[in-house]
């Protein structure tokens, strides 16, 4: 806090754009953390939330449910993964953030083996993964990479793995899997992209080894799509790209359009088959005060409306080819590590990285919101960006970039 450079005020949002207390417009080039997937203010998710409003603001999720509730539950059932094979995920639990939803699919986990008679505590985590603040989360999120070092020992001790991404790799995490068949309960993953972990990206081949090896030791495997839900990375969901259906997956951040907080967290019939009992016991305890809000489910809802007709994910195709034109002679500047892009994300690697707060005070200066991080610097818009916005936007990341490349020669 002593070192943190004062936050800018924004006072409003529209389409693109972030406007400051200041007068200044900035091209908001990361979506306010990949949420706004529609751009802010969408007037269709916008009517909708003002219709509920008027209607119900909200009402608990305890022995009371709703329309807008329903509904959603019901169409993210027929889009995810798997939806209309035996494998569907048709069971969903409507929560109120990325990380929450994190910690329920982890319980699920665990407790999926507790009500069929095993103990299985661990969960297995990839190096540069990265899924959540809240406890359990923090302990599948790698130590060194990530930003929770500190909390060692006060969060349950997980196990770490290297991603399969080549034969010896399949080998070891096959390895891995064997040895402690009988106390890992789950496997969670960010299929293809790895976002706050760095924006780190693996192939469809590496995700369904992950699969394969998870099924053949009866491993469950846990799918992280907060980040690369709902268009990002290509697909509506990324495990589509490698034909991976996981037993549960964790949804968020897109999944209102940006406007309000809402995640969900959907099991498979296997997975929730194992919570039918006579027992009171083996329900899943977890209820968050404000699960299936009425206003974010009819925000959600008319999100959803908008990706009907494929025109976004038509666009995400285009913004992929744009995106790689646009960073490409970042990988000509000295200091410069990797340039990678997937779907609607285009990330510039550094080597060394330095003058992050220049960094973040430059691209300011450029007229657009981007915000480094440990070595990276990248876009990830609205999906709906023009050809126009994501050049400037480019252009930006090619120019600060340049600079910093000369002040660190």
């Amino acid at each position: 806090m002593q070192t943190e450079a004062p936050p800018l005020t924004a006072v409003a949002t529209n389409g693109t754009r972030i406007l400051l207390s200041d007068g200044r417009e900035l091209i908001d080039g990361i979506a306010s953390w990949w949420t706004a997937c529609h751009g802010h203010n969408h007037p269709h998710i916008v009517a909708a939330v003002k219709r509920q409003l008027d209607a119900m603001p909200h009402v608990m999720f305890g022995g009371l449910t709703h329309e807008p509730a329903l509904t959603l539950a019901a169409r993210l059932a027929s889009i995810l993964p798997g939806a209309g094979t035996d494998d569907a995920l048709g069971h969903v639990f409507l929560c109120d953030s990325g990380s929450v939803a994190v910690e329920v699919a982890l319980k699920m986990a665990v407790q999926f083996w507790r009500n069929r008679g095993a103990t299985r505590n661990r969960i297995v985590s990839f190096r540069y993964a990265y899924h959540g603040d809240t406890m359990a989360a923090m302990s599948v999120t790698d130590p060194d990479e990530g930003m929770h070092r500190l909390f060692e020992g006060y969060f349950p001790a997980q196990i770490l793995a290297e991603l399969p991404r080549d034969a010896a790799g399949r080998d070891a995490f096959d390895a891995l899997l064997a040895r402690h068949r009988g106390t890992v309960a789950a496997v969670i993953v960010e299929p293809l992209l790895q976002g706050a972990g760095g924006m780190k990206l693996h192939d469809a081949a590496t995700l369904r080894a992950v699969r394969d090896t998870c099924r053949r030791h009866d491993v469950l495997l846990i799918a992280d799509e907060i980040a690369t839900g709902f268009g990002r990375t290509g697909t509506m969901f990324a495990c589509e790209q490698a034909a991976v259906v996981p037993d549960i997956i964790c949804i968020g951040k897109a999944l209102s359009g940006g406007v309000m907080s809402l995640a969900a967290t959907a099991a498979s019939g296997r997975v929730f088959g194992a919570f039918l009992s006579d027992d009171p016991t083996a329900a899943l305890m977890h209820g968050p005060t404000y699960m299936a809000n009425p206003l974010a489910c009819a925000a959600a809802n008319a999100s959803l409306d908008l990706f009907e007709d494929g025109a976004i994910l038509r666009r995400v195709a285009a913004m992929e080819g744009e995106l790689r034109a646009g960073l490409a002679p970042c990988a000509t500047l000295p200091g410069i590590a990797d340039v990678r892009v997937k779907g609607a994300m285009g990330a510039v690697q550094m080597a060394e990285p330095h003058d992050i707060d220049w960094l973040r005070r430059r691209f300011v200066d450029e007229g657009v919101w981007v915000r480094p991080f440990g070595d990276i610097a990248y876009l990830m818009p609205a999906l709906t960006i023009g050809p126009r916005d994501l050049a400037r936007l480019c252009r930006a990341v090619v120019t600060v970039m340049g600079e910093w490349a000369q002040r660190g020669a």
